[in-house]
């Protein structure tokens, strides 16, 4: 096995490889390898594939180079919507003016990974790191970043973060338990949880958490108040529509984010209920905008500013960047 490279480019040491040798081996002119390593869209598929199987194969690691353009650290959403991300945003900010460096948004791919243009266009503006929303990333997206030396780390929506990944992630478990337990506390035996989207292991952690609570309080869960929602307030609503309809309706909503609840207490209003006093309902999040619903929301907080702040530290700190992946507790905030 070949040593990482850490010599320039067009470097050359004794056992390790050199571009030329890969454009060698993979039959394509040194120029394609250079293009394949800058993320240039001129060139297929299928040779882009070669090319990276080989540089990974070698172990090849281009060393991070010095550049005359501003610092930048990328943060890449799958979408830019949820209020939530403002506070994300804030938090990369926070540590970016710490370190003389600017914040490039980027918003592509879905809940899952980014998109592959994402990829190719940030091989080329080569920022100081990327701070990535998603729940895991692709084998190859990571080869790729790290054989041009762009540093990331994973804002981890999921909570199950693959273990050669920097993370920064809650407790989302903790906090659905924490949730229930406070419905079940009140006295409350019929309880629904609109968790986020089914393929998603946060909305599953959570709904972990809240049946856990259900058996420590001696209730069995009712499957037909468990519904899988978006994490936005219009998949909320017509989620809680439905269970209000119920002609045995529940008396408490576990909603798995703030927008979610927001769209809970909505329905409950249509339906002419009040809350608390018809319909108890916690949400998930604790972002700013809770604090302006009516009744005031009661909700689990998750430190997502604090979750930022810390993935721009390991970016800008990669030293550390090799920790074991960052979780933080939860706990309901009324």
């Amino acid at each position: 096995m070949l040593l990482p490279m850490s010599l320039t480019d067009e470097e050359n040491a004794t056992g390790r490889v050199t571009l030329a040798e890969v454009a060698t081996q993979a039959g394509v002119s040194l120029s394609t390898v250079s293009k394949v390593l800058n993320g240039r869209s001129d060139v297929s598929a299928a040779t882009r594939t070669r090319v990276e199987q080989l540089l990974e194969n070698h172990g090849y690691r281009r060393r991070a180079a010095t550049s005359s353009h501003a610092p930048l650290i990328e943060l890449v959403f799958p979408e830019l919507e949820s209020v939530w991300a403002m506070e994300l945003i804030r938090g990369v900010e926070n540590v970016a003016k710490q370190h003389k460096a600017s914040v490039v948004l980027s918003e592509s791919g879905d809940r899952h990974a980014p998109g592959r243009e994402w990829v190719e266009g940030v091989l080329q503006r080569r920022p100081l790191g990327v701070v990535l929303v998603f729940s895991s990333l692709p084998d190859k997206v990571k080869r790729q970043l790290r054989s041009r030396a762009v540093p990331f780390v994973i804002i981890d929506p999921a909570g199950d973060p693959e273990a050669d990944v920097p993370s920064v992630g809650s407790a989302n478990w903790a906090g659905g338990m924490a949730a229930t337990r406070h419905l079940t506390e009140l006295g409350h035996r019929r309880i629904a949880i609109i968790t986020g989207p089914v393929d998603m292991m946060c909305s599953l952690a959570r709904l972990d958490g809240f049946r856990s609570a259900m058996t420590m309080a001696g209730l069995e869960t009712d499957e037909r108040l468990v519904r899988y929602g978006d994490f936005h307030v219009q998949g909320g609503f017509e989620q809680a529509m439905e269970l209000l309809a119920l002609p045995d309706r529940p008396t408490a909503v576990f909603a798995g984010s703030d927008l979610q609840a927001l769209g809970v207490l909505e329905a409950a209003r249509r339906q002419g209920l009040s809350v608390p006093e018809d319909l108890s309902v916690v949400g998930y999040d604790d972002v700013p905008l809770a604090e302006w619903s009516s009744p005031p929301l009661t909700t689990v907080h998750q430190p997502l500013r604090q979750m930022a702040e810390e993935a721009a530290r390991m970016l800008l700190q990669p030293a550390e960047a090799d920790r074991p992946a960052l979780r933080s507790s939860a706990a309901p905030n009324a």
